[in-house]
């Protein structure tokens, strides 16, 4: 290319491709070949050229090691071509979405009435049959679009049946759409020819002209919508007789039943009277007013709120209350208490009556009014019934409030003495023994009870109340006394909550504990703890803490003396066992549950065992620890050695002093002087095992050896039930090799029976969890640490940063994964880049259409500036000119 400026550039290159230069005119001029004047390589000619001239329209990627011979894509790029083109491409595409991005749709809905809110859907649709009507009356004369006036009803020539001619009639279903043959020979362009004879040879008739044609239709047309209309016309006759004689019908249907007897009856063999005819516009009116008066659909109750059920309940109670009272007083039961006011009626007295069921005195004025004047006895033993049924959700609050004036009382002395001092306190402060009340058969159970606020009201409301009826009452005072009917409910509840702990406490007492009837207090009793959980969780924990005064105080007379009671009874194993069945026992701390789980290891631990009854109280308390810990897994040292001490106790052994006994576990009463009547002869332990009885146990004054075998089975089933729950401890193998040992030398001492098939099954558990555990351990070992590696020399590949070995994984899932990875990520690069471009075009149309609005209010500006600015010249030049003239008049 020749050197120089780029216009020169640019002549020479277009001189040197033939595309300028000197042309000879007229017949000198040289011909030119076709090659020349073809345009595209013309065109191609100046592509080039203009390559050449603007080096920057071609991108060269430079490679940084040239290989001969290999060809590699994208070397060579045209960024303003391939960016030129993307744009073209974008105004195509999505310049035009953008465009059309808030057009609405062209079609507008020009229905008669249909934007019309004012208008009904019958009258909008009536609107529009008219406007149909009308629409096609106009043009009817021409109207061929209706399809009962096509030619054929609208079915194709093609057909039509070829042998209609020749007699071959179709069937009635097969005939159906079909046309009859003279009607298409003479009517339909086939003639209007009264000759019948068909004359092949015939010459043929002359075409008719347009005219005639469209009269021909037209008559056609008229015929068939005369016929339309004497069709409909004789429908509504029709109807119309229909219309005549269903009153007639009606009259027949709606006739009286002549079998009826009455006056309204007709007799056999006389004919029916004839109905007044009642003209249609009346009948109509009559029988809309009768609609008027017929059972519109009711709404259903809607589900009552809790407040409105307990009210409910407290109306129904106190109602019941008001007739058993009636019925007691003697009084008729349709006669009702005015609640204005007004006195009761009393049913009269008969002849047979002794005058003693009659009362002159004042009304009833409402529940509770008079009753201590009346009748005191029936009102106390009522509402003992009531308290009764409320001790089954609260019983156990009651003994906490009972167990709180305890330790009141307790406190009190200890400001004198000490604390470890003194007599054992009862839980409950009522010392009169839990009998078993049986209600006369002509007593009724009343409805309405007094709230107890303490144990004694309640037992003065149970009194001559049965055990069965004692829930019901417990359920009446909670439904008196909800919450809901009165603030101070509230208080009532959980007070009782502190007086049906009590009374639980009170009935599972010795000498005649009633558990069945604790079992049908405790659903009360949960109810109203988890009503109030905190203030029954306070009754709780003071009957914990008297019950651990206790334990001091019999600990500090001696834990060896018969008299102190450093055991639980019958009502103190009660109440733990309601605590474990009521609160939650596999929390980390818990303000019923941790205190109880302390106190019961304080027995275990630091009781000594006297009797048969600290066993099985003993006993006991491992069981309920096993249920409280059945979840957490908490490992309780003191029940695990109880019951191994236990079974030393009881079962026959040959180990003859402490040092002899396996393990390391305390066995402090070891042959001692109390438990040498305990332990049970080798003969005697071959018997069946009977089930242990829990009350008889612990009341029972001497041993006996049929309740030996009962604890000595129990210990041998809870050292099994601890094993299993304990096989995850790191120190199990260490726990149960001793126990092991004694139960396999126990075994050996009893041959048959059915505790020796426990005793089997218990030690063939616990020396499968032994094998279990050695198996699972393993020995300690020095800290692990990374061995050092030797210093290499030989190169390192990297697989992720090669090229030649990229791609290369001889895993073929992991390869094709990876390749899919790779395509992801650039596909989503591209994509990321196309939004970018996309959105940098739409921001240059924005700009553009924005720079032209910019561009029409500043034209419009100045436009409106000019015109003002002309006008102001004017008015300018116009008070010049009226200056010169004052100044040429003289005036200024």
């Amino acid at each position: 290319m020749a050197k120089g400026s780029q216009l020169s550039q640019l002549k020479s290159a277009l001189s040197h491709a033939g595309v300028t230069g000197n042309q000879q005119n007229g017949k000198k001029r040289k011909r030119v070949s076709s090659q020349e004047k073809d345009k595209e390589k013309r065109a191609a000619k100046l592509d080039e050229i203009h390559r050449k001239l603007n080096p920057f329209d071609v991108k060269v990627t430079k490679l940084k090691h040239e290989v001969g011979g290999r060809k590699v894509k994208g070397l060579t790029g045209k960024p303003s071509q391939s960016k030129q083109a993307g744009i073209e491409q974008r105004k195509k595409t999505l310049l035009v979405e953008y465009e059309e991005k808030g057009r609405a749709g062209g079609i507008v809905d020009r229905r008669f009435g249909e934007n019309d809110p004012s208008m009904s859907v019958e009258e909008r649709m009536l609107e529009r049959f008219t406007k149909e009507r009308q629409r096609t009356s106009r043009g009817a004369a021409f109207n061929l679009e209706d399809e009962d006036e096509l030619t054929h009803y609208g079915q194709s020539l093609s057909k039509l049946d070829d042998f209609d001619t020749v007699g071959l009639h179709l069937d009635d279903e097969e005939d159906a759409g079909r046309m009859d043959p003279d009607i298409v020979a003479k009517t339909h362009f086939g003639g209007f020819s009264d000759d019948d004879e068909d004359d092949e040879s015939a010459e043929p008739d002359r075409k008719k002209s347009k005219a005639e044609v469209m009269a021909e239709v037209m008559a056609k047309s008229k015929e068939h919508k005369l016929r339309r209309q004497m069709e409909r016309e004789e429908g509504s006759n029709v109807r119309h007789e229909l219309d005549q004689e269903f009153d007639s019908l009606r009259d027949l249907i709606y006739a009286p039943d002549p079998s009826a007897s009455g006056s309204n009856s007709i007799p056999l063999g006389s004919a029916p009277k004839p109905i007044e005819v009642v003209p249609d516009d009346i009948d109509y009116d009559q029988r809309v007013r009768e609609l008027a008066f017929d059972a519109r659909a009711k709404p259903k109750d809607r589900t009552k709120t809790e407040e409105e059920v307990a009210l409910a309940e407290k109306e129904a109670l106190e109602k019941a209350e008001r007739r058993r009272r009636k019925r007691m007083l003697g009084l008729d039961e349709s006669d009702s208490e005015a609640e204005d006011g007004r006195s009761r009626k009393k049913r009269k007295q008969g002849g047979d009556d002794l005058d003693d069921d009659f009362d002159d005195g004042d009304a009833w004025d409402g529940i509770g009014a008079g009753l201590g004047d009346q009748i005191p006895t029936t009102t106390r033993k009522d509402e003992g019934e009531d308290d009764d049924e409320d001790s089954e959700n609260e019983g156990e609050g009651d003994e906490e409030d009972d167990d709180d004036d305890d330790e009141h009382s307790d406190s009190g002395q200890e400001e004198e003495d000490s604390e470890v001092e003194g007599d054992h306190e009862a839980l409950i402060g009522s010392t009169k023994p839990a009998k078993r009340k049986s209600k006369a058969p002509d007593k009724e159970l009343p409805f309405t009870f007094a709230c107890p606020a303490t144990h004694e009201e309640l037992l003065e409301i149970l009194d001559d109340i049965e055990d069965k009826d004692v829930p019901t009452v417990v359920q009446r005072i909670r439904a008196l006394y909800h919450t809901s009917l009165a603030p101070d409910n509230k208080f009532k509840l959980q007070t009782l909550t502190s007086v049906l702990i009590d009374h639980i406490l009170y009935i599972s007492s010795p000498p005649e504990p009633h558990f069945d009837l604790v079992s049908t207090l405790l659903p009360h009793l949960y109810a109203l703890i988890n009503a109030y959980p905190i203030q029954a969780a306070e009754n709780f924990v003071q009957k914990l803490s008297l019950m651990h005064k206790n334990l001091k105080r019999g600990l500090s007379r001696g834990a060896l003396d018969i008299q102190s009671k450093t055991w639980p009874g019958l009502s103190e194993l009660t109440l733990l066992r309601i605590i474990g069945s009521t609160w939650p026992t596999s929390d980390m701390n818990h303000a019923v549950v941790s205190p109880a789980r302390v106190l019961m290891g304080e027995y275990l631990g630091l009781g000594r065992v006297r009797s048969l009854a600290d066993i099985a109280s003993g006993l006991f308390l491992c069981t309920l620890l096993l249920q409280f810990e059945a979840l957490s897994k908490r490992f309780v040292p003191e029940a695990v050695n109880f019951a191994i001490n236990s079974v030393l106790h009881l079962a026959p052994h040959g180990y003859k002093n402490i040092p002899a006994v396996p393990g390391a576990f305390p066995v402090p009463d070891f042959r001692s002087e109390l438990c040498k009547g305990l332990s049970l002869d080798s003969k005697k332990a071959k018997a069946d095992v009977p089930k242990a009885n829990l009350v008889a146990l612990l009341v029972a004054a001497e041993p006996t050896d049929e309740g030996k075998l009962q604890l000595l089975g129990l210990a041998v089933d809870l050292l099994g039930r601890f094993a299993d729950m304990y096989k995850g401890l790191d120190g199990f193998i260490e726990l149960y090799e001793p126990l092991s040992e004694i139960l396999l030398h126990i075994h050996e001492r009893i041959r048959s029976g059915s505790l020796q098939t426990r005793l089997t099954s218990v030690t063939d558990t616990i020396r499968r969890l032994l094998k279990f555990a050695r198996e699972a351990r393993q020995p300690l070992l020095l800290q692990a640490h990374k061995p050092i590696p030797i210093a290499t020399y030989i190169p390192k590949f990297e697989t992720s940063k090669s090229s030649y070995l990229r791609r290369q994984d001889p895993d073929h899932e992991r390869n094709e994964a990876a390749k899919l990875r790779s395509q992801y990520k650039q596909e989503r690069k591209g994509a990321i880049r196309e939004l970018r471009k996309d959105s940098r075009f739409l921001a240059g149309v924005e700009q553009k259409k924005q720079a032209e609005k910019d561009k029409m209010y500043n034209d419009s500006l100045k436009k409106v500036f000019g015109s003002i600015q002309t006008e102001r010249a004017e008015e300018k030049a116009m008070e010049r000119e009226k200056s010169r003239e004052k100044k040429r008049s003289g005036r200024k």
